[in-house]
């Protein structure tokens, strides 16, 4: 009786042990502590690596800016300041112009399934280590990466087809988004986010790139620009997820694997409840006399690609290896279809 006593208490205490001694990484996002993002990962994810991991590992997330402000994520991964970042990669444009395009290549893909299958099976994920090796010396793993969600577009007066984009006035970022306005014959506007409302409301702008179609919905920006295009037509950034290499090399390759399946598991299933609360939004106003909610056809979709692929190819003589994620990028959307041979 002693003996089974004995035996049974040394289980426990070895089943404990084992509990005890859970890898913790502490991941920094680029969510903000309210945003949907962070509440459905928290929710619905996060305890799935514990059951994938057999409770070996646990990820702790912590909002933009809880560490170190999110364009410096690369550095501090590297150097262990945190074990890894969630962050959407457009924040790393400064560090090398590779970032740019696999961040948002503007007006290219039509949804975020397609961006993320490049990611994950199209060579995406080498290229974002390309990109992270060139600004830390290797010391980052890159896991996984892609999109969740293809921003709208809000507009205060029609803008049905690609034609109708000639003249018109639209709030859009620096850089690659207002080139490839600009080539459509738009003109790009540079206004702080916290100016939109205000700039769609008094008519300085006609459009304004500002997110996805359920936080545009909660700011009230509909209410002063009526005619909103979504599906979005432009802006779909991509994320990263990374870890410290040293800390990734100390994870069993069944971990690991374990993780990066998670990963792609959970932004999937992202993409489609982010998709399906868009839609319900969309369809409601759609169905009002308040809001006309215009869907590009296909056709006009792809008028503006070609347009934006000489931005693209134009922004990519930044550096080699932005030409060699260029290149990647159109070499997978050809594959798929977005692009003939």
């Amino acid at each position: 009786m002693n003996i089974a006593r004995f035996a049974l208490a040394a289980s426990a205490a070895v089943v404990f042990a084992g509990a005890t001694h859970a890898e913790t990484l502490t991941i920094q996002t680029s969510f903000n502590a309210g945003d949907f993002s962070t509440k459905y990962l928290t929710d619905n994810w996060l305890p799935k690596i514990q059951e994938r991991t057999d409770g070996r590992v646990e990820v702790e997330l912590t909002p933009s800016g809880s560490v170190v402000p999110s364009r410096d994520t690369p550095e501090a991964v590297a150097a262990g300041v945190i074990d890894g970042d969630f962050t959407s990669v457009n924040y790393f444009a400064g560090l090398e112009p590779a970032y740019a395009i696999m961040g948002d290549l503007i007006s290219g893909y039509d949804t975020p399934e397609q961006m993320i299958g490049f990611c994950r099976d199209g060579g995406g994920e080498e290229m974002m280590q390309k990109a992270a090796d060139s600004v830390t010396g290797g010391e980052v793993t890159v896991v996984a990466c892609g999109p969740y969600s293809r921003e709208a577009l809000v507009a205060r007066v029609p803008i049905r087809t690609f034609e109708d984009l000639e003249g018109k006035k639209i709030r859009s970022p620096e850089g690659l988004a207002a080139a490839v306005f600009q080539a459509a014959g738009a003109s790009p506007v540079a206004i702080p986010f916290s100016e939109v409302f205000g700039a769609l409301e008094k008519g300085i702008v006609d459009a304004a790139d500002a997110s996805a179609y359920v936080n545009n919905d909660a700011t009230g920006l509909h209410d002063v620009a009526p005619y909103p295009l979504y599906p979005g037509i432009h802006s779909m950034p991509s994320m990263q997820f990374t870890i410290n290499t040293e800390t990734w090399k100390s994870l069993s390759e069944e971990d690991r694997t374990a993780l990066r399946t998670w990963w792609y598991d959970a932004m999937y299933a992202m993409t489609e409840e982010v998709s399906k609360k868009d839609r319900e939004l969309a369809e409601r106003d759609d169905a009002s006399d308040d809001i006309e909610v215009i869907n590009w056809s296909q056709e006009d979709r792809d008028q503006l690609r070609e347009v934006a692929r000489e931005q693209w190819e134009a922004y990519a003589q930044k550096s080699a290896l932005a030409q060699e994620a260029l290149q990647a990028n159109i070499d997978y959307m050809t594959e798929i279809g977005l692009f003939k041979d």
